[in-house]
């Protein structure tokens, strides 16, 4: 592999392997599994091309990799995600070709990928799955060079189970994003904490007390509106669905639709994976000061256009705040330019949450490296013996022990003649 890399600051390398270190602490379950891949190689001879945030805890990820013997190549999933020294570090100390910029421009960012797709990867590892959809539309000839890949967010996984139902994905895809491993906890206690993180960190606004709107009620959702609730906002939730909006109440959460939530919104927060959530009709009816973040994966969940058609000037009156003020002199102001809030305005998921998500994606590209024959394209769950294991490691990594079943439990279980 050709050890080229597009990356900010190379000096910003010392830093970023402080702050890997730090990281890999809180990734015991991950480091276990790294120990066992530096003894026995499972990955020799494997390209694995990642198109992730690039974090410390993807270094972490990337580490365990090439720990196993894969060469592993970077680009980043998220134009505004990218700490530039965890960049520095993968380059200066790894050797990982890494080609990733904060802040990169779109154009810059679809370089990134095709840069990644340019070392022939053998495994794909996405996070919204740009590096497979760009594979496919410009790459074609590289699908039959692919053992597998792995998706860990759920846009991702949409637009993947959209291109396996149009008959036009190429490869085996295996869901991380949906092991209970996985969405039970990165989504909902990751994206609760660093969510609530970054909107703090971007306004240093008082939660308490405040009108706090979660727009979709899926795993994060549920995430942001526990951490909401337990900082003192008055929490509503928004949904389409009619089960997640019945579980939203029955967890005492306040429910409307979005266009009522509007006008009393001091906080409007996106997490749905679908676009224009917020729209025209909603951004007429807020408030001034009502300030809007977005924690799905696109910036697409705000109709940044429609609020810009509104505005007669915008403004920066801090860091990740971008002020729209309308014609009539309401201000709406939008955090981290509609991208995800957690992760441009903060640091993104806390490593211990990601352990289990990472521990997911080696595990799995183990699993998938491993396979005798090419499984068939289609998007598949991550392989129960797989969660059982992340679980049962972070468990034994927390000094937690459970029962285990007795052997005559287990024939009651596996029984239908015993009764009353």
């Amino acid at each position: 592999m050709q050890a080229s890399f597009d990356i900010t600051n190379p000096q910003l390398a010392e830093r970023g392997e402080n702050r890997i270190l730090w990281a890999a602490m809180e990734m015991p379950v991950l480091g276990s599994i790294r120990t066992r891949f530096e003894a026995s190689k499972p990955l020799l001879g494997l390209r694995v091309g990642g198109c992730l945030h690039i974090t410390t805890e993807t270094a972490n990820l990337a580490r365990t990799l090439k720990a196993g013997g894969a060469e592993v190549a970077l680009c980043a999933s998220n134009p505004l995600s990218t700490q530039d020294d965890v960049a520095a570090a993968l380059v200066q100390h790894d050797g990982i070709p890494v080609f990733a910029r904060r802040g990169e421009d779109p154009d810059t960012y679809y370089a990134h990928i095709r840069a990644v797709l340019d070392t022939h990867p053998q495994i794909t590892l996405d996070d919204g799955a740009d590096l497979v959809s760009t594979l496919h539309r410009e790459r074609p000839q590289q699908i039959d060079e692919i053992t597998g890949g792995t998706e860990e967010t759920t846009t991702g996984v949409i637009r993947l189970r959209a291109m396996a139902r149009d008959g036009a994905l190429g490869y085996p895809i295996v869901a991380v994003n949906d092991a209970m491993t996985k969405h039970l906890f990165d989504n909902r206690y990751g994206t609760g904490q660093s969510t609530l993180d970054g909107i703090i960190r971007a306004t240093n606004i008082l939660l308490a007390g405040k009108h706090f709107v979660v727009c979709g009620y899926g795993w994060c959702g549920r995430g942001i509106a526990m951490r909401a609730k337990g900082h003192g906002a008055r929490v509503i939730v928004t949904e389409v669905q009619p089960l997640r909006a019945l579980e939203a109440v029955m967890d005492g959460f306040q429910v409307m639709p979005l266009s009522e939530a509007a006008a009393i919104a001091d906080f409007i927060v996106t997490a749905t994976g679908d676009k224009h959530v917020v729209d025209k009709a909603h951004f007429e009816a807020m408030k001034d000061g009502c300030v809007l973040a977005n924690s799905g994966h696109f910036n697409v969940e705000i109709n940044i256009e429609a609020l810009a058609s509104l505005s007669r000037d915008k403004s920066r009156p801090r860091a990740h705040v971008e002020e729209y003020r309308l014609a009539d002199g309401r201000r709406i102001r939008l955090l981290a330019e509609g991208r995800l809030v957690n992760l441009a305005a903060a640091e993104g998921h806390p490593a211990a949450v990601m352990d289990m998500s990472f521990a997911n994606q080696a595990l799995t590209v183990e699993h998938l490296w491993r396979q005798e024959e090419k499984l068939p394209p289609r998007v598949y769950p991550v392989p129960t013996h797989i969660d059982d294991l992340v679980a049962s490691l972070k468990l034994e990594t927390m000094g937690i022990g459970i029962d285990s079943l007795t052997e005559e439990q287990k024939a009651y279980l596996a029984s239908w003649r015993e009764g009353t």
